[in-house]
């Protein structure tokens, strides 16, 4: 009989106003709740639509054998803030969730898994958005930030910096592309050069007092990355 497989979960409360639910061992795979208790339910649904996502990207998922499984909920974060002399405080820098898994050094497997898995989401965020026109790219959404094109950028910037964390990137950024989709190709071919280097390596850096190893670093690209093809997908259908 085979065992069920075991979804190891991590929480992490006050992001941006909502619960956060982190399937550890699968960077990509996270569910969103206004509470702990909703975010951890809904990680079975995100789980199955993951499976769904990568197998239409491969034939060989490592989600093939997904038929009874366990969530196992290890750890629950609270994020905070920071003031500029690393005290907490009501607003400043944003401390996002360090897991104990965080700590642990990635294997070879992870890293070649975690990258397919960034370089579809790129691949998601090119083909969502590369048939716009530059009026729909550059349109002001009510409630947002920013426009579409500068999520594209951010989302760019977002995992140089998370690269930045373990001193992976030493360029100017004054030399990015300005096109977009090149920069987010850039960053993509920036992360398939740094990342398979860092296997097994205990590598953790504090930075503006937040912990980063690798293992975090690819967690939070790979979300990043994909809550950015949901967030734009939202905005071109609503």
């Amino acid at each position: 009989m085979q065992d069920n497989k075991l979804i190891k979960v991590g929480i992490e409360n006050n992001n941006e106003g909502r619960s956060l639910a982190w399937a550890l061992d699968y960077p990509g795979c996270f569910a969103y709740g206004s509470s702990e208790t909703e975010a951890l339910v809904r990680v079975p649904q995100a789980l199955v639509a993951y499976k769904s996502w990568l197998d239409g990207y491969t034939e060989n998922s490592w989600l093939q054998d997904l038929a009874d499984f366990d969530i196992r909920l290890v750890e629950v974060y609270e994020c905070h803030f920071l003031n500029d002399q690393f005290e907490p405080a009501a607003t400043g820098k944003a401390i996002h969730a360090w897991f104990h898994h965080d700590w642990l050094p990635l294997q070879e497997q992870e890293i070649q898994r975690g990258l397919l898995v960034l370089g579809w989401a790129h691949q998601d965020l090119y083909e969502l958005t590369a048939a716009l026109s530059n009026d729909q790219l550059d349109r002001t959404y009510t409630n947002e930030l920013w426009s579409i094109r500068e999520i594209l950028a951010h989302v760019a910037h977002a995992e140089l910096n998370y690269l930045d964390h373990l001193r992976q990137t030493p360029l100017d950024r004054t030399g990015l592309p300005d096109n977009v989709w090149k920069r987010l190709h850039f960053t993509l071919d920036q992360n398939r050069s740094s990342l398979p280097a860092l296997v097994g390596k205990e590598d953790v850096h504090g930075k503006k007092g937040e912990f980063w190893s690798p293992r975090k670093v690819l967690r939070r690209a790979c979300w990043h990355a994909l809550d950015h093809c949901q967030h734009i997908h939202k905005l071109i259908t609503s």
